[in-house]
């Protein structure tokens, strides 16, 4: 349950809002339900900003290319710290892409792979480079195509082998159907290509193209190599095997659903009967998958189970990696309540396993990958909130202890990378700002104290990433202010070799718009509680007038919304708000991820849509004593979680709130998946009584303002089955509200012709009729 992207697409290009009237009636005779919808309180003020080249509008900023952002390549992998490749534009082919090879030292770039090598026999153009992977003799290249997408992301396919020596070009499981191979890579001794093909592994043998399936019982129950919906959706987990590192035997994890609730979703619009969509999706209270790991010869033969205690579907198995020179695999065991983290260490040969290492707490643990080892040892960096920061360790997978690496009150966001030559290690951190992040190194014996790394006078966001040997970096900065600037910069000193993207073009258009960037601010709510915020004032602002109130909003532990970070199309749209007339505010409660330390984030335990809905409150009582606010004009917008939220506080708080956009919201939290749920508000059993008090179903009588529900019929994420309990909850108590359901869209409500400019503007064109924008 995330908060939504807000992509940037080129859809259609017709109006970009229909009149109200149209609009409304739209709603009530085309897709969904809509009870009697409010009038406009003012319909003749609905576009106050007379028409210029600086005026923004929904289709200039969702239905082309105008305000795109510049990015240096979609895909890069460095080499072993001497340079990296990028698949970019052919200058001899427009069609294709050529593989390009940039060294770090000198700047210089060569063709590594042309796009015209890449143009399979019988056909007249080079594949689509979705992804690549360069083998480790380089002789090879893995090229990824024909895509399709699985839940979140595109990771069934095509996958063809270049061999740069022989100049071929060759299919891997060339006889499979089109589109239905995952996550292929190459064996570290380069040998071999893996790969999942309807819930088996396979390996390829290269050269030759000698297949080999290694396992025999996937089916749509038992899964092999990949995961099922929610370890994807929760743990982020999708490619389920790794080669050792000798690339003799492969370990992966099995997941097997057939005790699991299945969820259906009915397509009506694609064919002449509905259609239906099943899989396995575990509830609240419900039964999860069955998971373990296993090991297998790549030459065949039986699999060797890890002999991990208790039974596998009472615990989530969400990382494991092999440890370098060893056969031994590192493996965490996360308890349903998610509240212990063991990690053992077991024999790939025996299936023997003990634990070596036991983190714990009093709410939840966050689950972090193990993958920074520090060299052929089996010692790894770790990170832990124990002592009221998330702080990194060093810890020894044979003895079980560990050393503490950084001991400032402040947190380790995330680990960017490891020099072993220099004893260093990079993490990113902001101990001054939650709404920053910076690059910083420390010693991996625990000496000294942290550095940044990241010049002093960059205030914003700054993204790593790092090479294999920690030498260099793809730098990406931005923030409010300024789109993201791309250098190659050349560590432990930060030195810019060169700027790869500067968005220059993207700057020049933001000045024509007379853009403004938001104030970061911190709002006092009482207590000893200072809660970060971001405000947009309107752009004819007058402090002599009151100006309605639009709160942009997410509130749960999966995430932040106050980072001083370029925010893309969602920015623009905030920024086209502003232009009308309307105060735009964002607030992080208590509870969401900002690096504010484990009191903080862990205030939302067992109070979802409580005390989140609380703190949202109370900063809206602070900035009404701002003389410059309406408080009769308050409106409130969230996506996912953060629909989840708006509603609650239009229905607790009906004295504050006014008016709601809420899209695909999770009405009812027994609804939700227990991976996600059961972590933040502990077992149902237990809490049942939060979880009912957390769920906007439960105030839903209390209505008193304008509502906008928007779901897509086809989410597989948050479901419409509790937009739909919500609807009659609704009618029950007799509430007029507005309802847009859109036809087989997914969480993000993006597919189809059209889609992002027609939800942008029902949801602008809402806001304008409901809350009219302007100073009073």
């Amino acid at each position: 349950m995330r908060s939504h992207p807000f992509p940037r697409v080129s859809l259609y290009r017709g109006t970009p809002s229909e009149s109200i009237l149209t609009l409304f009636a739209a709603l009530a005779l085309g897709w969904g339900c809509a009870c009697i919808p409010k009038p406009a309180t003012n319909p003749a003020v609905i576009d106050p900003t007379p028409p210029s080249t600086g005026r923004l509008t929904v289709e200039r900023i969702f239905g082309g290319d105008e305000f795109e952002t510049e990015r240096f390549a979609e895909i890069v992998e460095f080499d072993d710290g001497t340079g990296f490749w990028v698949a970019q534009a052919s200058g001899s082919d427009s069609k294709g892409k050529d593989l390009v090879q940039y060294f770090s030292a000198t700047g210089d770039e060569e063709i590594f792979v042309s796009a015209s090598q890449l143009v399979p026999e019988g056909k007249n153009v080079p594949l689509t480079i979705d992804e690549f992977a360069v083998s480790p003799n380089r002789q090879h290249v893995l090229i990824f195509t024909n895509t399709k997408r699985v839940w979140r992301k595109a990771t069934r396919g095509d996958y063809w082998i270049f061999d740069r020596q022989n100049k071929t070009l060759t299919q891997l499981g060339a006889e499979a159907e089109p589109s239905t191979l995952m996550f292929a890579k190459f064996s570290p001794d380069g040998k071999r290509v893996g790969y999942v093909h309807h819930n088996n592994l396979y390996v390829e043998e290269l050269p030759g193209g000698k297949v080999l399936q290694l396992t025999h019982d996937g089916s749509d129950e038992v899964i092999n190599g990949t995961f099922d919906w929610a370890y994807e959706e929760e743990f982020g987990k999708r490619v389920g095997y790794h080669f050792s590192p000798d690339g003799r035997q492969i370990a992966y994890w099995q997941l097997n659903t057939s005790a699991v609730g299945k969820y259906h979703l009915i397509n009506t619009t694609d064919t002449q009967y509905p259609t239906l969509k099943t899989f396995a999706y575990p509830k609240v209270g419900t039964a999860n998958s069955a998971c373990r790991i296993g090991v297998i010869d790549v030459a065949g033969g039986p699999t060797t189970w890890m002999k991990l205690p208790a039974e596998a579907s009472r615990f989530y198995l969400p990382h494991m990696s092999w440890i370098p020179g060893s056969p031994s695999l590192l493996i965490q065991q996360l308890n349903r309540r998610q509240d212990r983290n063991r990690l053992f260490l077991a024999d790939a040969n025996s299936g023997d396993a003990r634990e070596i290492y036991l983190e714990r707490d009093d709410r939840w643990l966050e689950v972090r990958a193990i993958d920074h080892f520090l060299g052929d040892q089996n010692r790894f960096l770790w990170l832990s909130e124990r002592d009221g920061w998330q702080h990194a360790y060093a810890v020894d997978g044979a003895s079980g202890t560990d050393v503490l690496l950084t001991s400032e009150a402040y947190d380790v966001i995330r680990i960017a990378g490891v020099d072993l030559g220099r004893g260093l290690f990079y993490f990113i951190a902001s101990p001054d700002s939650p709404a920053e992040r910076y690059l910083y190194r420390a010693q991996l014996d625990g000496t000294g104290r942290a550095q940044r790394v990241t010049p002093e006078n960059t205030p914003g966001s700054h993204h790593y990433q790092l090479s294999r040997n920690g030498a260099w970096a793809i730098h990406t900065y931005s923030s409010k202010k300024s789109p993201p600037v791309v250098e190659l910069i050349q560590l432990p000193e930060h030195n810019v070799v060169r700027t790869l993207v500067d968005n220059q073009r993207l700057r020049e258009k933001l000045v024509t718009i007379g853009h403004r960037p938001p104030e970061l601010i911190q709002l006092d709510i009482g207590g000893d509680v200072q809660l970060d915020a971001f405000r947009l004032k309107p752009h004819d602002f007058d402090s002599t007038k009151k100006y309605p109130v639009f709160v942009y909003l997410y509130g749960e532990p999966a995430g932040q919304v106050v980072r001083n970070s370029w925010g893309g199309t969602r920015d623009l749209w905030l920024q086209l708000l502003a232009q009308r007339g309307y105060l735009v505010l964002a607030v992080d409660n208590r509870g969401t991820a900002a690096p504010r330390g484990r009191v903080w984030r862990k205030a939302a335990y067992a109070n979802i849509g409580i005390s989140t809905a609380a703190d949202q409150a109370a900063a809206i009582r602070v900035i009404t004593a701002w003389g410059y606010v309406d408080s009769t004009r308050i409106a409130v917008h969230g996506w996912s979680g953060g629909g989840s939220l708006a509603l609650n506080l239009i229905f607790q708080y009906p004295d504050l709130f006014q008016t709601c956009l809420a899209v695909a919201p999770v009405a009812d939290l027994r609804l939700y998946d227990s991976h996600y749920m059961e972590r933040y508000m502990g077992p149902l059993e237990q809490n049942e009584q939060a979880y009912i008090d957390g769920s906007a179903i439960t105030h839903a009588h209390r209505l008193q303002g304008n509502l906008l529900l928007v779901h897509g019929t086809g989410d597989d994420n948050v479901h419409y089955q509790g937009t739909e309990r919500l609807i009659n909850r609704l009618i029950e108590h007799n509430k007029s509200f507005t309802m847009m359901a859109y036809p087989n869209r997914a969480h993000g409500i993006r597919e189809g012709e059209n889609t992002t400019v027609h939800i942008r503007s029902l949801l602008t064109d809402y806001l304008i009729a409901h809350m009219p924008p302007g100073g009073r």
